[in-house]
């Protein structure tokens, strides 16, 4: 899809970090997708969407820049019906190239066939605009990079807010699968409770940069954040935060122990 995004005028969009969790809340109807729902029901209607999710980590930085970005099952012991399930939106090559303008100097490869759309974006993306009739473009993150860097990313993104775009960053602000009690929904480890409300402080302080030295947080962040990949989404979503944006948590709990559903509307 070829649209000049950076020319169409515009309400200001939100920037979206949304608590995805498990693959199977695609198939599911429970509290956290209704609210999903309802969120893409109230939210103005984006041009397109740039995506961010836990789940592609690259050396560098890379856009999808495809016409028709491939549905990614990139997961094992689900169900067949959650590896049947498509996301059929259009790509926009518009907004690839808008993204890696912005990036610059910073390279940005245009990804023309390796990736399309994994299920840390789809599994969100399929509540909240069931239709997939938005352009999707997927933005990777560079893992060789620290958390400054993800939140500075995020900063340089947040003009697109402004050109039609809606930004949704996708991931957990606390994931911890080896700490899981699989069968509690609805609970959350002491650790994993105080984790995720120092979080909500930070960003309802507007700072930022707590969150992005969470390790500040000793016992609590080494468990709530074993592994890094899926807090980052949250870093990007709050670059793109304008100084007069509104802040709200459309979904908020812990489940199975060991993860925050946590989302965070900005705008």
């Amino acid at each position: 899809m070829s649209i000049p995004l950076h020319s169409i005028p515009s309400t200001r969009l939100p920037a979206l970090f949304i608590g995805h969790g498990s693959p199977m809340n695609t198939l599911e109807d429970n509290p956290y997708t209704q609210a999903w729902r309802a969120l893409g029901a109230a939210l103005p209607r984006p041009q397109a969407i740039l995506a961010i999710s836990a789940h592609w980590l690259t050396r560098g930085i890379a856009v999808t820049a495809m016409e028709r970005p491939r549905t990614i099952h990139d997961f094992g012991g689900f169900p067949q019906a959650l590896h049947e399930v498509q996301y059929p939106a259009p790509g926009s090559t518009a907004l690839a190239q808008r993204v890696a303008a912005l990036l610059a100097p910073r390279p940005v490869a245009l990804d023309s066939d390796e990736w399309g759309l994994d299920h840390g974006t789809w599994s969100v993306l399929a509540h909240l605009y069931p239709m997939a009739d938005i352009p999707v473009v997927q933005l990777s993150m560079d893992a060789t990079q620290g958390e400054a860097f993800h939140l500075e990313i995020g900063q340089a993104l947040r003009s697109l807010r402004d050109e039609g775009v809606l930004i949704v960053a996708s991931g957990n602000i606390v994931h911890n699968l080896r700490q899981m009690k699989w069968s509690q929904t609805g609970f959350g480890h002491d650790w994993a409770v105080r984790f995720d409300a120092f979080a909500k402080r930070k960003i309802e302080a507007r700072d930022f940069s707590a969150l992005a030295h969470y390790q500040s947080e000793g016992h609590d962040a080494k468990l709530a954040v074993p592994t890094a990949e899926h807090f980052w989404p949250l870093l990007y979503a709050l670059g793109a935060a304008g100084d007069d944006d509104a802040i709200s948590f459309p979904v908020e709990g812990l489940t199975m122990g060991g993860i925050s559903m946590r989302s965070v509307q900005i705008g």
